[in-house]
C-alpha cells in the first residue's frame, strides 16, 4: 500500500460535499481517487468537483486505485455495501450510524476481525479533542462522584422529501441525531450502560421524529437524552457530580473556528475553561487514513466494540419505547 490512503467515495450525499470531502482534501495522508453515485450523472458532477474520478459502485470496489471506502449511503444500505467493501479488502469509513441494527452491527465487526481491516463509523465529534478534556476532567474527579449526564441533539424540521423520513430508507430521529448522545453517553460513562425507559414520537409516515431515552450505567449514574426533528437547534450535553456540574454547548458539531467553553459550576463558583477550535472532520479522516496505512492492530477493537454497543443501545430504545402517534411502525 502507498503512504497515501487512496479514498474512494461510495455515494454523493449532502455531508460529503459538504463536509467529508472537502476535509479530506486538508489531510495530507489521504488521496481522493474515485466517487460512485447510484446515478452516472451525480457521480460526474462529485468527479468534476473533487477532480476525481467517477465510478459505479462495483467498478470503485474492483479498482486497484482504492485502498479505503468511505460509505455516505442511506442507512439502509450501510450494512450491504461496508461488507461488500470489506469482502473486497478495502478498509472503511462508514457514516454513522454504522447499521440498522446490532446483529448487523456484530456482523460487520467480526468480517473487519477476520479480514484485519479498518471498520470506522464517522462520529466526528468523539475526535474533537474538547471531549477528551472532559473526561479527563471527571477521571481527575473535578465534578466529585458522577450522578447524572444529560445530552440533547435536536434541529428544525427538515425538507417534506428529505430521506431521513423514509422509514424504508433507515430514517428517524433516533439512527440521524439520536445516536449522538448514545455514542456521547458511552465515551463518557463508558460501556456498561442499559436503556430502563424510552419514548418516540412518530409521523404519519410512521418514521420516528423525536424521542427521550433514560439510562443506567452498572455504577448507579442516570443518562436523560433527547432528540430529534421537531425542535429549535440544540447540541450540548451536562455532567452533574457531587461537587459540581460541567456543561458544553455545541458539542456534537461544533464548527471549526469555533472555541469550546466548559462551564464549571460550583454552589459558590463558576469557572469557564476555553478550549482551542479544532476541525473533527479532518481529525476523524486523519485518524482513519493513519490507521489504515499502519495495517490494524488491537486499538481498532476498541472502536469496533463502540459501534457494537451503539446499535445494541439503540435498538434498546426501540424496544423500550412507547410510541406516541397513530401510526407506530418502524422498518428497520
Amino acid at each position: 500500500m502507498s503512504r497515501v490512503l487512496r479514498l474512494g467515495a461510495l455515494g454523493c450525499s449532502s455531508i460529503a460535499a459538504r463536509r467529508t470531502l472537502p476535509a479530506a482534501a486538508a489531510v495530507g495522508e489521504l488521496a481522493l481517487t474515485a466517487v460512485a453515485a447510484r446515478s452516472p450523472e451525480k457521480a460526474a458532477e462529485f468527479a468534476g468537483r473533487f477532480h476525481t474520478a467517477a465510478m459505479t459502485y462495483d467498478e470503485l470496489l474492483d479498482s486497484g486505485d482504492v485502498d479505503a471506502v468511505y460509505v455516505s449511503l442511506p442507512t439502509s444500505l450501510h450494512h450491504e455495501w461496508t461488507r461488500k467493501a470489506l469482502l473486497a479488502g478495502k478498509h472503511v469509513l462508514c457514516e454513522k450510524p454504522l447499521t440498522l441494527n446490532l446483529e448487523q452491527a456484530v456482523d460487520l465487526a467480526e468480517l473487519a476481525t477476520k479480514q484485519n481491516l479498518v471498520l470506522r463509523e464517522n462520529f466526528t465529534f468523539i475526535h474533537h479533542p474538547q471531549h477528551t478534556r472532559v473526561r479527563d476532567l471527571l477521571d481527575a474527579g473535578r465534578l466529585g462522584e458522577l450522578r447524572t449526564f444529560t445530552a440533547s441533539f435536536g434541529i428544525p424540521p427538515l425538507p417534506a422529501d428529505d430521506i431521513r423520513y423514509q422509514p424504508s430508507l433507515g430514517g428517524g430521529a433516533l439512527l440521524d441525531v439520536g445516536v449522538y448522545p448514545l455514542r456521547a453517553a458511552l465515551f463518557l460513562l463508558g460501556p456498561d450502560l442499559r436503556v430502563t425507559g424510552a419514548t418516540l414520537r412518530f409521523d404519519e409516515g410512521g418514521v420516528d421524529v423525536a424521542g427521550h431515552a433514560l439510562l443506567t450505567s452498572a455504577s448507579g449514574v442516570t443518562a436523560s437524552l433527547d432528540f430529534g426533528f421537531q425542535h429549535s437547534y440544540r447540541s450540548r450535553y451536562e455532567l452533574w457530580g457531587s461537587a459540581a456540574s460541567l456543561s458544553l454547548d455545541r458539542a456534537f458539531t461544533p464548527p471549526p473556528g469555533r472555541q469550546p467553553v466548559l462551564r464549571i459550576e460550583e454552589q459558590d463558583h463558576v469557572e469557564e475553561l476555553w478550549l482551542p477550535p479544532a476541525h473533527q472532520f479532518e481529525l476523524s479522516l486523519r485518524s482513519f487514513a493513519v490507521a489504515a496505512l499502519a495495517g490494524r492492530d488491537e486499538s481498532e477493537a476498541a472502536w469496533l466494540s463502540s459501534s457494537v454497543d451503539t446499535a445494541r443501545l439503540a435498538d434498546e430504545v426501540f424496544s423500550n419505547a412507547a410510541g406516541v402517534s397513530d401510526e407506530r411502525t418502524v422498518t428497520r
